[in-house]
């Protein structure tokens, strides 16, 4: 990445989504505030490449809805802030945990969707 950021289509294409898709996240999110060229192009920081991967993970991912997200991301914000720094290896450590878990709930759900298809399957062809 650039020491100035990241224009939008390339910022989009790293994420994994559409450049809309970064602009309506932008206005259903107050907290990711990207900066701005003189010209008011938008210029993506790696602090907001980290904040639109978790809105992603959020959405996209464990299934919640932007107001969901949004609650989501404001505990994970006033955690964040509660936290000094003799435990911040705690906290490091427990999202790691959480993360896990997200991930193995995620694979659950795909597995249950993949087996409800293959019964679906299943009964076509009886």
């Amino acid at each position: 990445m650039s020491p100035r950021g990241l224009k939008i289509g390339e910022a989009a294409k790293l994420i994994g989504v559409a450049p809309y898709v970064l602009r309506f996240w932008e206005t259903q999110f107050p907290s990711l505030r990207v900066s701005h060229t003189r010209s008011k192009h938008r210029l993506y920081q790696a602090k907001d490449l980290q904040a639109l991967r978790l809105i992603k993970r959020l959405l996209h991912q464990e299934g919640f809805t932007i107001a969901g997200a949004k609650k989501r991301l404001k505990a994970l914000n006033t955690e964040r802030q509660g936290v000094d720094s003799a435990a911040a290896d705690d906290k490091s450590d427990d999202a790691a945990r959480m993360e896990a878990h997200n991930e193995v709930e995620m694979l659950k759900r795909t597995l249950k969707s993949i087996h409800r298809d293959l019964v679906s399957l299943h009964k076509l062809l009886q």
